[in-house]
């Protein structure tokens, strides 16, 4: 069993996002004095477009927001588990006051590294667990999914839309599962077809599982891996696809439909600011559309206008709170109702380990 899923069995065990309320709060720090070193560990190339694109483009807002007061550091393609320990380790001990880690299977070495550095600032992204320096942070990406799942399901002809996934960890399975519920909402008879790849970054893996699934009459595809392969793919054998983390229209201006966008640097920003003064505190941030963390980008022109219409009416909907992409009743797909009425809370999301109803598999062991 490899690092990722055995962190996702731990994230089953607990609820995702309570975990804050039973960490200590952490003491103010005295404050730093600029210029402060703030490091960023990335999972994946630093590259035009992609999960780790995004965090570099939010390192680079934070540093031109606070131009004289930081000076920022990153190291990229590092290996979740022992080696991101000893990249997270080496810049705790090199004077780094703030560091941002930024995929999940670096959740324990950054918890055991902050242990050792308790004058130094932590941010996980995506994990749950926090202590005293260590807070997380993470995107209710599955609002983006399901407003551009209702664009695929608008967009299919052949009512089988491909996933190309790296892990079935919550954060995955809620993105896999709000997509589905949007197409559906729009194409009752839509169905996702998922192959998992068992990496966050592996063009040639993505390519291969992108291929498998236009084989299986996908005529959309989307994605929950780093680079730009499953676009690339669609654009080469004429079919759709929505990009994910970043707008990837350059690498598929055909076949590119709309892109779920990330959009971390108004909160690294923030974080910077909170440690400079000496305000900073642990905390778990899980912010959305509304918080501006999560965006709809990349339209393509040939996009029908009723079909936007819906989709930004549903986003306003989102936005006021009137409606949630997991509304009940939800049900997997055996068939079994997972959350019977209303909106489903967060820490029963947190715990995500089925596929819903349209999603046509089961999830890897």
């Amino acid at each position: 069993m490899n690092k990722t899923i055995r962190l996702l069995a731990a994230a089953l065990g607990a609820a995702s996002f309570s975990v804050a309320a039973q960490a200590p709060a952490a003491a103010p720090a005295a404050g730093a004095k600029p210029p402060m070193t703030v490091g960023f560990v990335y999972v994946s190339p630093v590259s035009d477009a992609g999960w780790t694109s995004q965090h570099n483009r939010g390192r680079l807002q934070m540093e031109q927001a606070l131009k004289g007061q930081v000076t920022t550091r990153f190291v990229e393609k590092v290996t979740e588990g022992a080696d991101a320990e000893r990249v997270i380790r080496e810049m705790a001990s090199s004077g780094a006051g703030l560091i941002f880690t930024t995929s999940f299977g670096f959740m324990d070495p950054t918890i055991r590294v902050a242990q050792q550095f308790p004058n130094v600032r932590f941010v996980h992204a995506t994990g749950f667990k926090t202590a005293p320096n260590v807070a997380t942070v993470n995107a209710r990406f599955y609002e983006g999914r399901y407003l551009a799942g209702m664009a695929a399901g608008r967009t299919t002809k052949s009512n089988v839309i491909g996933y190309v996934a790296a892990f079935p960890i919550p954060e995955v399975l809620q993105g896999i599962n709000a997509f589905t519920r949007g197409a559906r909402e729009v194409n009752p008879k839509a169905e996702v077809r998922v192959v998992w790849t068992a990496s966050w970054f592996d063009p040639p893996k993505e390519r291969d599982a992108a291929t498998t699934l236009v084989n299986q009459k996908a005529d959309v595809l989307t994605h929950h891996t780093d680079s730009t392969a499953v676009v690339a793919v669609a654009e080469e054998r004429g079919i759709r696809a929505v990009a994910y983390h970043s707008d990837m229209s350059k690498f598929g201006p055909k076949a590119q439909i709309v892109a779920v966008t990330h959009h971390w640097g108004d909160y690294y920003t923030q974080a910077a600011r909170e440690v400079l003064a000496g305000t900073w505190k642990t905390s778990q941030t899980w912010g959305g559309i509304k918080a501006g963390m999560i965006k709809l980008d990349g339209w393509n022109a040939n996009v029908p206008a009723d079909v936007r219409k819906a989709i930004e009416a549903r986003q306003a909907d989102i936005v006021a709170g009137k409606f949630h992409p997991f509304t009940g009743p939800v049900k997997d797909n055996t068939g079994k109702v997972v959350w019977e009425k209303g909106a489903m809370d967060d820490a029963s999301m947190g715990k995500m380990n089925y596929l819903v109803e349209g999603v046509v598999g089961n999830l890897p062991k």
